[in-house]
């Protein structure tokens, strides 16, 4: 794998110093490359079965990028797959993942990060659903789009029968809540302390990465993936996000508790699907706990 000669596409002018492989998985493999005679780069090479995620990632930062700047990757160059795999040049944004570091006011922190939600739910889309290079499957409304993720969801649930149960009758109570919702717009789906960057230093917030996940939907459904992944219980973490966030219908909890079991439901079936059977009973303790209250 060339990655050199891969920035000598985008940057034909550039002198790469030094690759450094930064993370690798199922999806794709990601490389810092540091220049001589310029800032460092991404390169992002995607496995041949998921090389579709390359036209995803390239219509989500465009869309983002308007209201985004400087808080968000650029795309420099994209080339999909041809004798070699598909791969983009990005370029690096600066900072470190804010999981690996500890604020010493989780707060103050969050307001930063429900600020950036915020900017990020400020851009429409015209239908709910799947983003690919298009809205994949699109609907309508809010109410139809849950129905259908939720049946898709307890369909593939391979668990409890009596956990299946009480979460498809939690579902059907509380299924007038996604019709409050008129309209879509997009959505990280993925706005956890991993994908959030702070400069190191200041412990400021510098911006996000990875759009894999996003969405056209519901914006508390954004809310509900990082009280889920991230805030966990943490009344202050929780209270910074919603105070930057700004104002928010009077159902809020009511439907950022209902996207939370969904998250859950969604996170299972996926840990099943590839085999990681490690969490299934956390994840199954929790989708019970969230479907009890």
């Amino acid at each position: 794998m060339d990655i050199a000669a891969m920035v000598a596409k985008a940057c034909p002018d550039s002198e790469v110093a030094e690759v450094v492989q930064r993370t690798g998985g199922q999806l794709s493999t990601v490389f810092e490359v540091r220049r001589t005679d310029a800032d460092p780069l991404i390169v992002k090479v995607y496995a041949p079965e998921w090389a579709w995620k390359q036209s995803k990632e390239v219509l989500v930062y465009g869309l983002l990028a308007e209201e985004l700047d400087g808080s968000i990757p650029r795309v420099v160059h994209a080339e999909p797959a041809d004798d070699h795999d598909a791969f983009t040049v990005l370029t690096k944004l600066d900072g470190v993942p804010l999981s690996e570091t500890d604020p010493p006011d989780w707060r103050a922190t969050y307001v930063e990060l429900g600020q950036l939600l915020a900017r990020v739910h400020r851009i429409p889309q015209p239908a709910y659903g799947y983003l690919t290079d298009r809205i994949l499957d699109p609907l309508p409304d809010n109410d139809q789009y849950m129905r259908r993720q939720f049946t898709k969801k307890l369909d593939e649930f391979a668990g409890d029968p009596g956990l299946h149960e009480a979460i498809r009758a939690y579902v059907d109570e509380h299924s007038g809540l996604f019709a409050a919702n008129h309209a879509a717009v997009l959505c990280h789906n993925d706005f956890h302390e991993g994908n959030i960057l702070v400069d190191p230093e200041t412990r400021r917030v510098t911006g996000f990465i990875d759009v894999e996940n996003a969405i056209a939907a519901d914006p508390l459904i954004d809310l509900a993936k990082t009280a889920s992944y991230s805030i966990r219980g943490n009344a202050d973490k929780l209270a910074g996000l919603i105070e930057g966030y700004g104002a928010l219908p009077s159902d809020w909890e009511d439907r950022v508790l209902l996207y939370r079991v969904y998250h859950s439901l969604e996170l299972w079936d996926w840990f099943h699907s590839i085999g990681e059977t490690t969490h299934l009973d956390s994840i199954a303790a929790e989708l019970a706990e969230l479907v009890n209250r």
